[in-house]
């Protein structure tokens, strides 16, 4: 009797085009790169996705693959670590191969993101602010309109204007028609997109939350120096930083002393009188 065939794997077999099976050694022989990153391509559009991959050249190679394509190929890279990716790979992924540091690719997908309007349905991933000041917008039904969405608005020089300042949408609000289309008229572009980093592999660690923002960071650098700063000027400790906040603390005392030394000259010297006499 001949052997009898898996006609289940047969059928998976037959179904695996040429195409796929290209994709998935081309995965497999990009496993050996430094990083290995998840991004989302969820609601990206085609022309923004066109020109991150062109700027991604000579960088980062980028690949677009269903998830089950993705899976197969971690799993069958023979490494523990590693096969922990697929845990953070969904649909709407695509994987980022290169060999710089995790997060320095990061931040350059943060970099190279497109503004992108307010749309309706979308789930807001930040606080959108509407600050006060005067619009484009002429008098007539735009007041009614801007008024029932809780913005304060009066007419300044023949336009309308928004008095006070309002925080419009909250985070992980869905955005309605209505105020969709307020931020429309009011031409504000609340949103960036690109690819968003999931988690990233790198120097057999998985990292999640790979996502960096430089001016966030930079911010927050610019208020703990300030605070150590303040801290290291009360306790008097020297160095370049503190020298000069030092000197100028040292001469206001000095200053202070001289002002009550000679506050309390008088009294001595009446003291020093009465007692001669």
């Amino acid at each position: 009797m001949g052997k009898k065939s898996n006609k289940a794997s047969d059928t998976i077999a037959s179904h695996v085009s040429d195409r796929k099976k290209k994709l998935v050694k081309d995965l497999a022989g990009l496993l050996s790169k430094k990083t290995i990153m998840v991004v989302s391509v969820k609601n990206l559009p085609s022309s923004q996705f066109q020109d991150i991959r062109k700027k991604l050249r000579g960088k980062a190679e980028l690949k677009v693959a269903k998830k089950s394509l993705i899976d197969f190929a971690l799993e069958h890279a023979k490494n523990n670590e590693l096969l922990e990716l697929t845990k953070y790979v969904q649909e709407d992924c695509a994987m980022l191969f290169s060999e710089e540091d995790a997060f320095e690719l990061a931040a350059f997908l943060a970099d190279n993101k497109s503004p992108a309007k307010a749309k309706i349905g979308q789930i807001s991933t930040e606080e959108i602010t509407i600050e006060p000041g005067v619009t484009d917008l002429l008098p007539g039904p735009a007041i009614t309109e801007l008024s029932s969405a809780g913005l304060k608005v009066k007419v300044e020089g023949g336009k309308i204007a928004i008095s006070e300042e309002k925080l419009f949408i909250k985070v992980g609000e869905i955005i309605n028609e209505q105020k969709a289309g307020i931020l429309s008229k009011l031409n504000i572009i609340p949103f960036k997109i690109g690819l968003e980093p999931i988690a990233a592999f790198s120097e057999g660690k998985v990292y999640a939350n790979v996502k960096v923002d430089r001016q966030a960071n930079l911010g927050l650098l610019r208020e703990m120096f300030a605070r150590s700063l303040a801290f290291a000027v009360t306790l008097n400790y020297a160095s370049k930083e503190t020298i000069m906040h030092l000197l100028g603390k040292a001469a206001s005392h000095e200053k202070a002393l001289l002002e009550l030394i000679k506050s309390e000259a008088p009294v001595e010297q009446t003291v020093a009188e009465s007692q001669s006499n």
